[in-house]
């Protein structure tokens, strides 16, 4: 959990901040928003008078059960659980900003975030499911060390207390039933010790954890969200995304100058650049940074050797899948057997998009039929092919869908030839293969880049509406 010193000299808020960027050009002033970063200047100018107390950090033994007497152990009297600490009437109330995909919800943390008054000296920003991993392994080490029936959740939210009084998190949500019997008990502890919470969310605090396993017993937490957290819807009428589509398909190549252009332009439309500037942003998942070079909005941008160059695997990317919606990766060359294990992790990447309903933006210095097989490598399969008799004839390709099917002709290749060629190193390594291209040429398609975004000619809203519960579902079963 990275927690950082800030020192705000300017004393700058959110206002300012706002208001130079209007003057900028890089945002335009919008009424309904301007409404929601006064909100922002209002906690700001709280927290300027704001003295946190001193953080009392409970000993090992008082949160120990009490030992039963002789007659409670008899008659199996349950000992009351210990009261929680009472939060301070000096507590602010913390913010509680929910929105749709384009919302601003990102860009309003920011600006929140980087003008904290200066009388705060440390502040923690962590995305919501990262903090909960690592507050599961603290009381899973806590436990490990003192016993299981230590009341670890008031030992370890003193700990995050210590290390600053403003706590924001992104994307608050809760999927599993460990996080919502701790998260009521987590939250009261934090404020009980002065630490002010603000947190984005896709949902308002009723629409969590719902059809939940045991929900009633959820309740409470969000009722103390209700209570102890101001409650912004931030959707508006404005329409933030109203960018032309790019005119041209998703995938490009040659890696010529146009290429920087489509990538460009696509990453524009697919992001939110007026509400959420281009910038680099860490994800964290057991222990390791995951780097995205360039995020904005819901969008992250990469070249070939920044995601797939580097040790990343299935867990990494996703990680990736359930914090953005659409990827552009760029300067993708092709592969031969020579590159075996790069393709390999870019046909895990393409997995993962495909099977989280997301979009994908390619740069390839080959057509994709060439991405993963040399031309050589093909010419080599052919001529193996036809001198055993494995050539192309109707029906062969029974295997594999329409879109494969069509492929392997562009290919003059059959599903016989490839499965014996030399080019791969066994089944699972063809298969892969196959499945790669075929979810390519899918995701390449218009109907898919479409989806979700709301056109008329698709359903307008209610479309829109469907494809994010999708996404939305696929995150939830992912975890």
């Amino acid at each position: 959990m990275a927690t950082v010193s800030h020192v705000n000299p300017d004393h700058r808020g959110p206002l300012d901040e706002y208001d130079e960027r209007v003057t900028a050009g890089r945002l335009r002033d919008d009424e309904h928003q301007r409404g929601i970063v006064q909100i922002l200047q209002d906690l700001h100018d709280m927290l300027i008078d704001y003295q946190a107390p001193k953080v009392i950090h409970p000993s090992i033994e008082s949160l120990r059960p009490q030992s039963k007497s002789f007659l409670s152990s008899l008659f199996k009297s349950r000992q009351p659980k210990k009261a929680a600490a009472p939060i301070p009437d000096t507590l602010p109330k913390g913010l509680y900003l929910y929105g749709d995909v384009g919302s601003g919800k990102t860009m309003l943390m920011d600006m929140f975030y980087e003008t904290l008054p200066h009388n705060i000296r440390s502040k923690t920003r962590i995305h919501f499911h990262s903090f909960m991993q690592d507050i599961h392994k603290q009381l899973h080490m806590m436990k490990i060390e003192h016993g299981s029936d230590l009341d670890a959740i008031k030992f370890v939210a003193a700990d995050i207390a210590e290390k600053g009084s403003v706590l924001c998190f992104d994307e608050f949500q809760c999927t599993d039933v460990a996080d919502a019997m701790i998260l009521r008990r987590l939250l009261e502890s934090l404020m009980s010790h002065g630490v002010v919470l603000v947190t984005t969310s896709n949902r308002h605090p009723d629409d969590l954890y719902k059809n939940g396993i045991q929900r009633d017993s959820f309740i409470p937490c969000i009722n103390l969200l209700k209570q102890r957290l101001r409650v912004i819807n931030l959707d508006s009428p404005t329409d933030y995304r109203k960018i032309p589509r790019p005119p041209s398909g998703v995938y490009h190549h040659p890696l010529d100058k146009a290429a920087t252009s489509h990538a460009d332009k696509w990453f524009k439309f697919l992001g939110d650049p007026v509400n959420d500037p281009p910038h680099t942003a860490t994800h964290h998942i057991w222990g390791r940074n995951i780097e995205v070079p360039r995020a904005s909005g819901t969008a992250a941008r990469f070249t070939f050797d920044e995601l797939i160059g580097k040790p990343t695997g299935a867990a990494d990317y996703l990680e990736l899948m359930r914090s953005y919606d659409a990827f552009i990766v760029t300067g993708i060359p092709g592969m031969s057997h020579r590159e075996r294990d790069l393709a390999r992790r870019l046909i895990t990447f393409i997995d993962a998009v495909y099977e989280s309903r997301a979009k994908l933006v390619l740069t390839t210095a080959v057509p994709l039929t060439q991405l993963f097989l040399s031309r050589s490598e093909v010419d080599d399969a052919l001529e193996g092919g036809r001198q055993s008799g494995l050539v192309k004839h109707a029906g062969e390709h029974e295997d594999v869908d329409d879109v494969m099917r069509s492929l392997m002709d562009d290919l003059g290749m059959n599903m016989k030839m490839l499965k014996n060629s030399s080019i791969f190193s066994g089944d699972e390594e063809r298969f892969a293969f196959a499945r790669a291209q075929s979810r390519l040429s899918e995701m390449g398609s218009q109907d898919w880049v479409e989806r979700g975004m709301g056109l008329e000619g698709k359903g307008g809203k209610a479309e829109k509406e469907s494809w994010q519960r999708v996404r939305s579902r696929w995150r939830e079963d992912s975890l």
